[in-house]
């Protein structure tokens, strides 16, 4: 399993970020080639296409979803994504040429002869699209597959989450190679729509890593949903929003998606881990800002310390002011002059 891909199930702070080119090359290799190049420019870990067959897919008189229409509502969704498919051929050159650029491929099935079909190229992770989710005989093919598993949550319920969990397990795959990923199947999406916190309770209810594929327009929900305790980050994106086609609309541009994942890399480093303690940095401003017992006025060696004769000043040097009432009573074993630290 490559490295990266191992993060995604170590619970660690290193988020695993996938550009989603989805059909956003349409249909072009040209096109697919440079969406590859800005996403290893950008710094994403992955880069991930769809794979389908449209006679396997859906019927020629399946209607659209509203964000279809928009790039053409004169032809079918049939015709539509006619358009956007890639051949098997296709596949591999980008395959080939993501290795040459140092980013994951790997590509979304929707279909079952494409999932046998990418488990042939040896693809290193499998993305179940949130229609799939119920479809069991796709689910059992997958799961004889053993092999790590994005399994994506829009429009599904708690037990139909809990119930492709459990076909992918009886098939063989082992749960600690699932992430689930939170999604809300809109595009874009409402940040009311989004519900972030249950990122929160699929990994307490399913004890699996979980992600978050954003449909959202802009840059917080991501933020917050690793905040939240998501691992894997899916963000769609586009070489121009003004280009035809049913995604280019809620996705984002090659500056975009590079400042995400600025801002998502500058994040996994604020987070750090959850003991409190100082850090290497604050160690230097802790002698001078904090403060330490100081005499406030001349105490003669034998003198007794009180509250008269004691203060507290900076620097943080001298004895921790937490042991204040402790001195107070005891005498003093040598001179001190006003302001100097009490070392008794």
């Amino acid at each position: 399993m490559n490295s990266k891909i191992k993060n995604i199930f170590k619970n660690n702070k290193k988020i695993f970020f996938i550009a989603e080119a989805g059909v956003n090359h349409n249909g072009s290799t040209k096109i697919a080639k440079q969406l590859i190049d800005v996403a290893s420019k950008s710094g994403a870990d992955a880069i991930k296409f769809q794979t389908f067959r449209v006679e396997e897919l859906l019927t020629k008189n399946a209607k659209s979803m509203k964000h279809q229409l928009r790039s053409n509502k004169k032809i079918s969704q049939y015709e539509m994504l006619e358009k956007l498919e890639l051949s098997k051929k296709q596949h591999l050159v980008l395959q080939s040429y993501c290795r040459k650029k140092k980013i994951i491929f790997f590509s979304t099935a929707f279909d079952n002869k494409s999932l046998l079909f990418l488990k042939k190229i040896n693809i290193p992770i499998f993305k179940v699209p949130s229609s799939e989710i119920n479809n069991f005989p796709y689910l059992k093919i997958l799961g004889k597959f053993n092999k790590p598993i994005i399994l994506s949550t829009g429009m599904s319920y708690e037990y139909e989450v809990k119930d492709a969990i459990k076909i992918l397990q009886k098939n063989g795959t082992n749960k600690k190679k699932i992430v689930l990923l939170h999604c809300t199947s809109q595009y874009p999406s409402d940040y009311k729509d989004l519900h972030l916190n249950v990122i929160k309770s699929l990994k307490k209810k399913f004890k699996c890593s979980v992600g978050y594929s954003d449909h959202s327009n802009g840059y917080l929900a991501p933020l917050a949903s690793i905040a939240l305790g998501a691992s894997v980050i899916e963000k769609h994106f586009t070489l121009s929003r003004k280009m035809v086609g049913p995604d280019h609309l809620s996705s984002l541009e090659p500056k975009e998606l590079e400042e995400v994942i600025r801002l998502i890399r500058n994040l996994e480093l604020s987070l750090g881990n959850d003991k409190k303690k100082p850090t290497k940095s604050e160690l230097e401003n802790r002698k001078l800002a904090r403060k330490s017992v100081v005499a406030s006025k001349i105490i003669k060696k034998g003198e007794k310390f009180t509250s008269k004769n004691l203060t507290v000043k900076r620097p943080g040097t001298g004895l921790n002011p937490n042991i204040y009432f402790k001195l107070i009573g005891k005498k003093s074993k040598r001179k001190y002059f006003t302001d100097d630290l009490i070392f008794n």
